[in-house]
């Protein structure tokens, strides 16, 4: 059938209002034209605050240059061009669509987040064709029920609306993939939604929801949970049975206990931050093979179990603000790559240690568990084997725990005495931290084939050498510096920076992309006046902390959601 034929079964008055301002002019014929050979128009961020009827219209009308050229090469040919099949017109001033949409019928994709809607038009179940539908950033209170025919959908974003409840059939999505409800007003979660077994990711977070229903374990392939900041009390125990659940975020509710995850092989990020948790106990723990990530800071914990040791893959827990006074020494057996204790009433372990980071907490802890008897500590010690020029090197810490110390001694270089005392011993940490010095020592490279964890913190560093790149095993490196320096984006083990507290400018989203071992940036209290939205796409990321920096977007309620709702967040704003 023809573009014509097509055309004069619709209504050909749709579109054309008298009394309405037409925006045609703000749409450039050329945009048109490569529109009808591309199937996809966008138009966003253009001000407008209509759609302009040649939209609408512009898989009906005989487009204007037909008009003018009676001869048409066989790119011309506008009769036999594709429908539109992408229309994104994001970031305008809509307050309302018109039932003209049934114009467009073969659209795949419907972008018009962060507009000013707050109604969707009936016509919308004419697009049965529609897979991914973004409404999110808008002012909608209700959906209307049409958008249940809908059943080709597999993406629907609804964030940041104001949405209180849901259509009645909205189970009829049933090739739901990805749905994002967060940042609405709904108090319940419909039983119905059960029946979206198709579904992938499920994001509730920041609305008021005060209970789960026990349906919810009725989505088989389930991978991505969000139900942060809302008003939980208690968790489903149904909700342990989801085999497929790999991500799990629970953070800022009200909850006192854990369900025990038996079912749940596949977890690998539990997220359980800012609650009333007062108990970890063995069966929380002991189901969880494939836990990564640990969240349980900002609860009420007084004990860690020893059965932690059974998280064998786990990377990084987090126990910050919480009441434990001690840690057990087999938490030293396991390989972290961050372990927060900040603001516990910690009592086994100095504060001194705790400050120099994770390894250094974890050899601390499997020092114990080597010896139970005469107090280790890393102080100085000098023994009849020591060389005099030795005395100021803390060979104990070379030795036993494999770090090279030579921190807060405010030199402007560090003796050839700290490197000669290695010797022959294995080094995988160093720590020059709280001293003046201007460069990076040269005898680092000494080093290469062993440290992992440098920290360079508080000195006067302006630059870094591209040798730290000879660093074959470094993963944790922590600097202050006024900009990134570029050689950090050339070290491909690099799993950590912490560069908080400085006076960066910006940083390359590019660039760190390509950082594919990179899960941890710390970039608070800088001088970054904009966030570059292609950071979104580091989702290798699982800490992303920017806090303290003059930019005005992303917003702090979006920082306080965390790092998958920032990353989320900068990749709906990049340019398309």
């Amino acid at each position: 059938m023809s573009r014509l034929q097509r055309g004069a079964e619709r209504d050909t008055r749709a579109g054309f209002r008298s009394e309405r301002r037409d925006y045609s002019a703000s749409v450039p014929q050329g945009l048109l034209k490569a529109a009808r050979k591309s199937g996809q128009l966008n138009l966003s961020g253009r001000n407008l605050s209509e759609v302009p009827q040649c939209v609408w219209r512009i898989n009906v009308d005989i487009p204007e240059e037909a008009n003018q050229n009676l001869s048409f090469s066989a790119t011309e040919r506008w009769w036999e061009q594709t429908d539109l099949t992408k229309l994104i017109i994001s970031n305008n001033k809509l307050q309302s669509l018109t039932d003209d949409l049934r114009l467009l019928p073969a659209l795949t994709v419907l972008d018009i987040h962060d507009n000013q809607l707050t109604s969707l038009p009936s016509a919308i179940r004419e697009l049965e064709n529609l897979q991914k539908l973004n409404v999110s950033h808008n002012k909608l209170k209700l959906l209307p029920e049409e958008i249940t025919n809908l059943r080709n959908l597999k993406g629907l974003y609804l964030q940041h609306n104001e949405l209180t409840c849901l259509p009645e059939g909205f189970e009829q999505l049933s090739n739901l993939e990805d749905l994002d409800l967060s940042n609405n007003h709904l108090t319940t979660v419909p039983v119905s939604f059960s029946s979206l077994f198709n579904l992938v990711r499920l994001n509730l977070s920041s609305n008021q929801l005060k209970n789960l229903p026990a349906e919810i374990s009725g989505m088989k392939r389930l991978k991505h949970l969000d139900c942060n900041s809302n008003l939980l009390e208690t968790i489903p125990s149904e909700l342990a049975g989801m085999e497929s659940l790999e991500l799990l975020y629970l953070q800022r509710n009200k909850l006192r206990f854990l369900p025990a995850f038996p079912s749940c092989k596949l977890l690998k990020e539990l997220h359980v931050g800012e609650n009333q948790i007062e108990m970890l106990g063995a069966e929380h723990l002991k189901h969880l093979n494939s836990i990564l990530v640990l969240d349980l800071r900002d609860n009420k914990l007084k004990s860690v179990p020893n059965e932690i040791t059974l998280l064998q893959s786990l990377e990084r827990l987090d126990l910050s603000n919480n009441d434990i006074s001690s840690l057990p020494y087999s938490l030293g057996k396991l390989h972290l790559k961050l372990l927060a204790l900040e603001g516990n009433p910690m009592r086994t372990i100095r504060r001194e240690i705790i400050n120099k980071g994770t390894q250094e907490v974890l050899k601390y802890l499997r020092s114990k568990i080597k010896d139970d008897g005469p107090s280790q500590n890393d102080s100085v010690i000098e023994t009849a084997m020591t060389l005099p020029s030795e005395s100021r090197v803390n060979v104990h810490a070379i030795i036993t725990l494999k770090i090279l110390d030579y921190s807060d001694k405010q030199t402007t270089l560090i003796p050839d005495e700290v490197f000669d005392a290695v010797k022959s011993n294995i080094i995988t940490s160093i720590n020059f931290s709280k001293n003046q010095l201007c460069e990076i020592p040269k005898r680092i490279l000494e080093l290469k084939d062993m440290a992992s964890d440098v920290n360079l913190s508080f000195n006067k560093l302006s630059f870094i050498s591209s040798e730290l790149c000879m660093l074959q095993k470094l993963t944790f490196l922590d600097l202050r510096f006024k900009i990134l320096p570029e050689v950090l984006y050339h070290i491909p083990t690099l799993e950590t920076i912490l560069i908080s507290n400085n006076q960066v400018g910006s940083v390359d989203p590019g660039k760190l992309k390509t950082m594919e071992s990179l899960i941890t940036l710390d970039l608070q209290n800088n001088d970054l006046l904009q966030i570059p939205p292609e950071l979104g796409n580091c989702v290798n990321l699982r800490t992303l902390l920017l806090d303290g920096n003059p930019f005005r977007v992303p917003r702090a309620a979006i920082l306080m959601r965390g790092t998958a709702a920032i990353l989320e967040y900068l990749r709906d704003r990049i340019p398309t």
